[in-house]
């Protein structure tokens, strides 16, 4: 009896030892923690230091990369903004932040998938100063500034929309944004966005932007209107494709979905607003892409916050990461 016993026992420590530090019923509290067991083992430039699982994938940027290459060797710190999401439902966390390289800081999107106990899945996007777009890294970076209390809400669990639910939404978002034409999602003549929301991206506000005091008010200032007045003009008629769109991650308790998807654009710069004016978008005469993150803040099954990390790729990259909706 006393073999059996022992026997059990180094079975037990061995499995215990396989799953590794990360408890395998990994809360909201634990995945936070894994995300800043990440940055540690990150700046120290040692993912030894992580509980990896033996054939853990690595990207930056959507090229593969063994894990300690690439920006693994070039970071130089963490910086002062940080945002983590969380779906303990299907053992992912991820983050949106800011990290310093090169003597200036620069925004990472990374997002960590769990089983029994081991990292499986390491997904981060970089953007430097120059990739493209607005950006306003320097704001996003300063001492103090946190995401608005909206991100961190419970929404109650009677009513709450199910994951399924929440998904088409934010896919509904990509899908009014592909040859933005006013009509609204697919035609329906509406758009799923609240009155008062607003998106972030690359740390600059593109939407609700106060007007120049000297500019016209029949000026085209795509920046200056809300998501849903944006949409309905069709300003963004220059996203000709949105493909790979991914959704890995649902924070279903907080309304949230963290979404991956790649825009193409370039191929079209002059078109028709909804309104019947000309509008030509100036540096779109190329073709390019934009591999984005993106978070959207459902409530009441509409958008009401984005925040986006989107540095500039070749055009039509194709996503080393499978699961998109719809083969999208």
């Amino acid at each position: 009896m006393r073999s059996l016993l022992l026997a059990f026992s180094v079975m037990t420590t061995i499995a215990a030892a396989a799953t590794g530090p990360i408890p395998l019923n990994c809360n909201r509290a634990c995945l936070e923690d894994v995300v800043n067991q990440y940055l540690a083992a990150l700046v120290a430039h040692d993912p030894k230091r992580l509980p990896l699982s033996a054939d853990v994938k690595y990207t930056e940027n959507d090229q593969l990369l063994p894990l300690g290459d690439g920006f693994w060797k070039t970071v130089e710190g963490p910086g002062n903004y940080k945002h983590i999401f969380a779906d303990p439902e299907s053992g992912q966390v991820a983050m949106m932040g800011t990290m310093r390289e090169a003597g200036a800081p620069m925004l990472m999107s990374v997002r960590l998938r769990l089983e029994l106990g081991r990292i499986t899945e390491i997904e981060s996007v970089y953007y430097r100063p120059g990739q493209g777009g607005p950006s306003g890294i320097a704001d996003l970076d300063k001492p103090g500034y946190q995401p608005e209390d909206l991100w961190f809400k419970a929404i109650p669990a009677v009513g709450r929309p199910s994951r399924q639910e929440m998904i088409a939404i934010a896919d509904a978002y990509f899908s009014g944004l592909e040859h933005n034409d006013g009509k609204g999602v697919n035609g329906t003549g509406t758009y799923p966005f609240t009155n008062d929301c607003d998106r972030i991206e690359n740390g600059a506000h593109t939407t609700n932007v106060p007007r120049p005091p000297n500019e016209p008010p029949d000026a085209i200032n795509g920046f200056a209107l809300d998501c849903m007045a944006q949409f309905k003009l069709g300003y963004y008629f220059v996203v000709q494709s949105i493909h790979d769109r991914r959704y890995p991650l649902v924070d279903s308790e907080r309304g949230v979905v963290w979404t991956h998807a790649v825009f193409d654009q370039g191929t079209v710069n002059s078109g028709t607003l909804s309104d019947g004016r000309k509008y030509t978008f100036r540096g779109f005469n190329r073709p390019s892409s934009i591999l984005v993150t993106e978070a959207f803040l459902i409530e009441n099954g509409k958008i009401r916050r984005v925040e986006m990390v989107g540095p500039s790729v070749p055009y039509h990259l194709n996503s080393p990461w499978p699961g998109g909706l719809s083969g999208r």
